[in-house]
């Protein structure tokens, strides 16, 4: 990455936590492409991330995940990339972000904001099959989301445009992004 290139923006999270919808939020804010890694591969697939975990297994979906993730950032495919929200929780992931000096934005969202989408949404979640072991799943991936290194509170009452604007003052304010 040249100096003249700004960086690339990373935003993890747990699922439902709004990762797509603040990344186009924040795109647009910037003015520049935005990309979801799991569309990405459900692209790249020919299938949905739920096809592919249930016929190949989450391991292979890992693999797939990384190999995508490896691309995304070696082509600089967008300045925004939106994880899944696995993808992150994984130290072969981390270790790709920092090497190619990514910004990363954890959406840090309440269980009961992301359990309310997850319910809501008209999506099957393979990894969200139940409250009890999405709630397990939640508690055992947040260590993970910790490292990022930017936190944003999320709440259910903030417009993903007020989020994307604390996003960009916070960058700002970091020195990540030019005035």
């Amino acid at each position: 990455m040249s100096d003249s290139e700004p960086r690339m923006i990373v935003i993890t999270g747990f699922m439902a936590a709004g990762k797509t919808t603040v990344a186009r939020a924040l795109a647009r804010r910037l003015n520049c492409e935005m990309l979801d890694l799991d569309e990405t591969i459900a692209e790249r697939e020919k299938r949905t991330i739920p096809d592919l975990i249930n016929e190949e297994g989450e391991t292979n979906f890992r693999e797939a995940e990384t190999e995508t993730l490896r691309e995304v950032l070696e082509k600089r495919a967008a300045r925004v990339v939106a994880l899944g929200g696995g993808a992150w929780t994984l130290s072969g992931n981390r270790a790709l972000v920092a090497e190619h000096d990514c910004i990363t934005v954890w959406l840090d969202a309440p269980f009961e904001l992301c359990w309310q989408r997850i319910t809501n949404q008209n999506v099957l979640r393979p990894l969200a099959l139940d409250r009890k072991s999405t709630h397990e799943l939640y508690l055992k991936r947040r260590p993970q989301y910790e490292l990022a290194q930017l936190r944003i509170k999320m709440a259910a009452e903030r417009s993903a445009e007020e989020i994307s604007g604390e996003i960009e003052r916070a960058l700002r304010r970091e020195s990540f992004v030019k005035s």
